[in-house]
């Protein structure tokens, strides 16, 4: 069964703003409101960076059905693990069966500004990632935690207030090392759309496998959540238009490494804006719409978050819930 949600970008909107349309999401029929955890956005002008933590707290309590989980939240530097492990338990203890913790190894774009360290290497970033993973697990699973680890540490503590069933934590994975990681520790998998399909059938899914086998897991219980930027609305102009906002997405990944000032990626951003549209399916046809995003369901993903780019996300989550999720529901 399809899960089809909405991502909420925390960098485009204010919290009231936000949860306004978090609201919108589940009155549309989307099944999850999916949120960013940024502290600097993407950019200056008109940026925004809610904290996650309390966003879901308050989403939770305006709505009834959706799920609502992360996408993705960086437990290892700004937040230590034990405060997302209980973060995520009075969610869980909240919002019953409703919440899943979404955890990635993290920019430093979030991370240098508030810690003022210099930022590791993507080994040292994913050893961290995995060590927070089971560090949360263990909190979640017993009592007066002492954790003598390579990064982290704990005496003898204790989470008070844990959901009768641990919250699901969904990995994010961009590369062979991190998708093995999935599958030897996550509950699910994430990853974001427009990379080429070679990357996740060649890459992404047979190293998750590759995990599971390894730590004696069966990878078809790890949910498989994607991440999939699309611009629908019946102007194609407009829909192109609205993708110029994330031209931050269109840099490539060495003209982003390392830059912690959103004045200074809005900058480098402005020249890519013309090619923003490349990380987007952009169209006003919902059969062409549906036909992209197919290649994403024969890998076997069942969790679809659908990120819209423009400023007027009730217009494009209305059209969209209309035009393309009942045909979604349809597919085989």
């Amino acid at each position: 069964m399809l899960t089809l949600g909405w991502k909420a970008s925390a960098e485009q909107f204010g919290p009231h703003e936000l949860l306004d349309y978090g609201i919108a999401a589940e009155k549309h029929g989307f099944d999850s409101i999916v949120v960013s955890d940024h502290f600097h956005p993407w950019k200056d002008t008109d940026g925004h960076a809610p904290f996650s933590f309390a966003w879901l707290g308050a989403m939770g309590a305006r709505t009834t059905r959706a799920r609502l989980g992360t996408s993705v939240v960086t437990p290892t530097f700004r937040y230590h693990p034990a405060i997302v492990a209980q973060a995520f338990a009075t969610l869980g203890v909240l919002f019953p069966g409703r919440v899943f913790l979404g955890v990635g190894s993290g920019e430093s774009m979030n991370e240098t500004p508030v810690t003022g360290r210099e930022w590791p290497p993507p080994g040292e970033r994913l050893r961290r990632l995995g060590e927070a993973v089971e560090l949360i697990k263990e909190l979640w699973s017993d009592d007066y935690v002492t954790w003598k680890g390579r990064h982290y540490r704990t005496e003898a503590a204790k989470i008070f207030d844990k959901p009768k069933e641990p919250v699901p934590i969904f990995i994010a994975a961009a590369g062979p090392k991190a998708a093995e990681q999935v599958g030897k520790l996550g509950d699910g998998f994430i990853c974001t759309s427009g990379k080429g399909i070679e990357l996740y059938r060649d890459v992404l899914l047979p190293n998750l496998e590759k995990g599971a086998r390894e730590a004696g897991r069966d990878a078809a219980t790890i949910e498989k959540m994607i991440e999939i930027k699309v611009s629908y609305d019946a102007d194609r102009d407009r829909a192109l238009a609205d993708t110029r906002e994330w031209a931050a997405l269109a840099l490539p990944a060495e003209d982003k490494a390392g830059v912690e000032d959103p004045r200074e990626m809005e900058r480098r951003a402005a020249g890519a804006a013309d090619n923003a549209h490349s990380r987007f399916i952009v169209t006003n046809d919902p059969d062409e719409c549906v036909a992209e995003i197919e290649p994403y369901l024969a890998l076997g993903f069942t969790h679809l978050v659908f990120h819209f780019p423009g400023k007027d996300q009730e217009r494009a989550m209305a059209h969209y819930a209309a035009e393309v999720l009942p045909l979604l529901r349809k597919h085989p």
